[in-house]
């Protein structure tokens, strides 16, 4: 087994390299890894309608897509992440107990009162601290989980507040669960990179290892790859949403506007705009202008800057056609 203490904290960069590792690599590993604030997706989620759009931009948290399925997660420097990727048939597939077992052991060690819980969850007194999912791909099964030592709660929840349903998909939906940080259930306290050695160190003894593995200059260069071609792309990281239908309406000074789409693969297919607002000419000319555009900010920023937004919505900002389309 590989042992990989992955100090980079580029989200993009750390979920390409678990891609890398599980792909291109013929051993057993484990990795852990913390990513600067950002959010990761599950799979099978629709992007948009897990996040708190106005935070994200506010605060320039990155939004990355993952491998597996399950909900949306905060990441920050305080939450540690572990990542499993054995040999196995697809019949090992969902044995999440089995992968969580070893970090549970640590926090008994530590006198901390964890345990397994739900379907994919670890728990301190009914409260989550460690999220997990999987992936499987020829043979090899990916486990990682997330672990909330000393996460900023507050950021977490606002950066994945819920917000009025605007959507309609067939994404799968997150959880909310009431959350802690181990750190406040320690009897002594100790550093996240003391944390970090515990667990390493537990792991390596427990499948009777030593060698720690560091990503070469060509591993690098090989994930820096596919960092450009994947995962710091619209495509992978809102693109491949599930199909959904969008909603919204919001009032400004020059009247209300309401806003229908449906998206398909990220692109919007169809458009109806509806409201009190005032303009010289009729608004399906602005709707047949963003059909096939895809549903970003940057991409309708740019249509619509070539147009006079008086001509269609007096008194209306491209800021303010913006904010209700998202």
């Amino acid at each position: 087994m590989l042992y990989i203490y992955n100090k980079n904290t580029n989200p993009y960069f750390n979920l390409a390299a678990e891609e890398y590792v599980l792909k291109e690599f013929r051993e057993e590993c484990f990795m852990l890894w913390r990513n600067e604030p950002s959010i990761i997706v599950g799979k099978n989620q629709n992007t948009l309608a897990e996040i708190n759009l106005d935070y994200v931009r506010q605060h320039k948290i990155p939004v990355v897509r993952r491998l597996s399925g399950g909900g949306a997660v905060f990441h920050d420097l305080g939450n540690l992440n572990f990542t499993f990727i054995v040999n196995e048939d697809v019949s090992s597939f969902s044995d999440f107990k089995r992968f969580t077992q070893p970090i549970i052991d640590v926090l008994r060690k530590l006198s901390v009162n964890a345990e397994f819980s739900g379907r994919n969850d670890i728990t301190i007194d009914g409260k989550k601290i460690s999220g997990n999912a999987q992936y499987y791909y020829k043979n090899r099964i990916l486990h990682h989980g997330t672990l909330l030592f000393s996460s900023s709660i507050t950021d977490l929840s606002a950066a994945l507040k819920v917000r009025p349903v605007k959507f309609e998909d067939k994404g799968v939906k997150s959880v909310s669960k009431r959350v802690t940080n181990i750190s406040e259930h320690l009897k002594e306290p100790i550093t996240i990179e003391q944390f970090i050695d515990l667990i390493m160190n537990h792991i390596r003894e427990q499948t009777g290892g030593s060698e720690m593995y560091e990503f070469t200059q060509e591993d690098i260069k090989k994930i820096e790859k596919l960092v450009k071609e994947k995962y710091s792309t619209w495509e992978w990281n809102f693109g491949t949403s599930p199909d959904y239908s969008f909603k919204n309406e919001k009032k400004f000074t020059g009247g209300t506007v309401e806003v229908n789409l449906n998206v398909e693969k990220g692109i919007i297919k169809d458009i109806k705009i509806y409201g009190d607002f005032f303009g010289k000419y009729d608004v399906s000319e602005v709707e047949n202008l963003l059909k096939g555009v895809k549903h970003s900010e940057e991409e309708i920023r740019k249509v619509l800057s070539n147009i006079d937004m008086n001509d269609y919505f007096a008194n209306i900002t491209v800021d303010n056609l913006i904010e209700v389309m998202f």
